[in-house]
């Protein structure tokens, strides 16, 4: 059972998968914990495990054993269509790759998913979350028009146009340059701060997840360090404003 304290908890999470040279283990018997409304950054090397565990925390792959928890509903007693419900519900995602999908202007993209969930005064909840991320004018340029940073600018704002209590970034900034990748962050900080969102962060970058309020981090599939970062401060404090 999940104890309630955490909106987002991992139980002896483990994920194996067959190859030609036997079976694997990607993941083995993790534990963690993410309290509601905090931000907790998970790193390690190429290879340990960080995409798995957020595909499996987030319900979009099954684990081998174990129990991911979130906003006290078991995600993996659920069957893929309430895993999706789950997600449509409670989840927003950032990606490296931006995810956006290119016959659809600005606009279309962060509508799309009030439209799937019938929310009402969709176009208008749409075109704020653009102004809130800075793009009140590209609302009808299409993603080929967009440089990367806008591209992301526009991710974000679809991963908190419908409110989401938990949002998953995975690399946020791994296709940018550090200049526009520093002003993407500072963004997405900021706006989690104001949305009181709970922030998972997947990163290479240890400078990012330092801005956490946790640092969790994976070796050949297993926590092996856990801790606070010495300036990590609430994101409030630590988020000065943002560059358009």
């Amino acid at each position: 059972m999940s104890t309630g304290e955490f909106l987002l908890q991992a139980i002896k999470l483990t994920k194996k998968v067959s190859s030609p040279e036997g079976e694997l283990t990607i993941l083995d018997q993790v534990d963690l914990g993410v309290a509601r409304g905090t931000s907790a950054a998970i790193v390690g090397p190429s290879g340990a495990g960080k995409s798995t565990l957020l595909a499996l925390l987030a319900g979009l792959d099954e684990p081998t054993a174990g129990e991911v928890w979130l906003n006290g509903t078991e995600i993996t007693a659920l069957d893929e269509d309430g895993r999706a419900s789950l997600r449509n519900r409670e989840v927003g995602f950032i990606f490296q790759s931006f995810h956006l999908l290119q016959s659809l202007t600005a606009l279309e993209n962060v509508l799309l998913p009030l439209e799937l969930s019938s929310t009402p005064n969709a176009r208008e909840r749409a075109r704020q979350a653009l102004v809130d991320v800075g793009l009140d004018h590209r609302l009808r340029h299409y993603p080929k028009q967009l440089s990367g940073g806008e591209k992301q600018r526009v991710a974000i704002a679809r991963a908190f146009v419908t409110g989401p209590s938990l949002l998953f970034a995975d690399e946020p900034t791994g296709n940018l340059d550090n200049k526009t990748g520093a002003k993407i962050l500072n963004l997405l900080f900021e706006l989690n701060a104001a949305a009181g969102t709970t922030l998972v962060l997947v990163t290479h970058d240890l400078d990012a997840a330092a801005r956490c309020n946790r640092m969790i981090e994976l070796a050949s599939g297993r926590v092996v360090h856990e801790s606070t970062p010495r300036g990590a401060a609430p994101a409030r404090q630590e988020i000065h404003g943002r560059s358009p």
